[in-house]
């Protein structure tokens, strides 16, 4: 393959983000080396996820980087349903599942999965495994745990929530969300737990009362991924009262938190494998816009950190379409007579492009959380409300009972 002599790009990260923008480069003839600070690819830093891709967003950039027929091979069709109950599983909304048809669907794809298929369609010598960033320093260097990285163009922070590359463009750190809880997994749920397969087959199931949540939703192996998450101080595995890495204690606190819940939810957490991890939910301020500055720009979490709660695989999403976005960018600049203004022109158009569209999320995520996880009553207080932004995607998709059509509809017309 021959390179384009300009620009030189490292890229912090190597996840969706990171690996997405090394894809659609290489394909480009355009130099870049990836620096993560994980060991190998088999090293996963937190439970497994089921992500959602959509077609404006992640599907469209699989296709460009010409890897969305290996993307086939493992995506799951005809599961994009679910549904949102309380606590007792009275059902407020359902989605419709797409039909199997490929182009129509919005298909699932486990993260792992993934990002399997991005990194091995990736020369290896591109990678630089066990490479733990400390800081950028201002004269664009990078100080590394082994030493100094230096010669690069451009240098692109895909390094997630607590980025390294962040500081040098902005002083603001992720904040504390008011969520947290415990993740765990039920693994061959099809066959040892089949009425709860059963719930979750179609979709994720979401329930929420109380300022708590329990969620599950179907892995690609067939194991299920359970959430419980609540209203709770941000020191609250130290404050808890149990032993936060003992399956036994925090199964049996989080029985206890949850034990006015419908039986099915509860089993959820009895019977979870003993392989249990804490979660404590950050986010980035909505008006966070960092300062341009020439060869250092952020894409994913690292620019746009949100809690899982704007939709299933919004933030993947988001994170691909920034790595697609940035790479017209560079792949411009590398064509043009004037590079460097080239690239630094662009470097300023693509950061306000992402921070409108990341604060945009930020806030639909936070009017979320609000309307499910901290106001009294959720989600029968709420319903009416949240269910307004879900009309603004596109009210074929969901499914309301009866009882809540007809005043949703008012108030939106009259709010209008």
């Amino acid at each position: 393959m021959s390179l384009f002599p300009f620009p030189r790009v490292a890229i912090v990260g190597a996840g969706l983000a990171g690996c997405t923008l090394a894809r659609l480069l290489r394909n480009a003839a355009i130099p870049v080396t990836v620096f993560e600070r994980e060991a190998s690819i088999n090293v996963l830093r937190s439970h497994d996820s089921s992500l959602e891709l959509q077609g404006p967003a992640g599907l469209r950039v699989l296709r460009e980087a010409g890897l969305y027929d290996e993307f086939l091979k493992y995506a799951r069709f005809g599961t994009g349903g679910g549904a949102m109950f309380d606590k007792n599983l009275k059902k407020y909304l359902s989605t419709n599942g797409p039909a199997a048809a490929i182009e129509g669907g919005r298909p699932k794809i486990d993260y792992s999965w993934l990002r399997q298929i991005e990194v091995y369609s990736l020369p290896p010598e591109i990678f630089r495994w066990g490479h733990r960033l400390q800081s950028i320093e201002d004269d664009l260097s990078m100080r590394f745990d082994h030493g100094l990285e230096t010669g690069y163009d451009l240098i692109v922070g895909a390094d997630g929530a607590w980025s390294k590359v962040r500081p040098i463009l902005s002083t603001v750190q992720p904040v504390y969300a008011g969520i947290g809880g415990l993740s765990l997994k039920i693994k061959n749920g099809k066959e040892l737990q089949p009425d709860l397969y059963e719930l979750v087959k179609r979709g994720p199931l979401l329930s929420y009362s109380d300022s708590k949540f329990i969620g599950a939703q179907l892995m690609g192996d067939d194991s299920l991924g359970i959430s419980a998450w609540s209203k709770r101080e941000e020191n609250w595995t130290e404050t808890c009262g149990y032993n936060v890495s003992n399956a036994k204690d925090a199964k049996g606190a989080a029985l206890k938190e949850y034990s006015d819940w419908a039986e099915p939810l509860k089993k959820m957490i009895e019977v979870a494998d003993d392989d249990i991890k804490t979660n404590s939910l950050y986010e980035l301020p909505v008006e966070h816009p960092w300062k341009s500055r020439p060869g250092v720009t952020l894409i994913g979490d690292a620019a746009h950190l949100s809690t899982p709660f704007p939709d299933e695989g919004a933030n993947a999403n988001a994170a691909m379409a920034d790595a697609l976005n940035l790479s017209y960018e560079i792949i411009a600049a590398a064509k043009a007579t004037e590079p460097f203004q080239v690239l630094n022109n662009g470097l300023d158009v693509f950061g306000k492009h992402v921070f409108e569209r990341g604060a945009e999320t930020l806030q639909k995520s936070r009017a979320n959380m609000v309307d499910l996880l901290f106001t009294p009553g959720a989600p029968a207080t709420t319903f009416n409300r949240y269910s307004k932004r879900l009309l603004v995607k596109g009210w074929k998709r969901y499914w309301v009972p009866n009882w809540l059509v007809r005043d949703t509809i008012e108030r939106k017309y009259m709010d209008k």
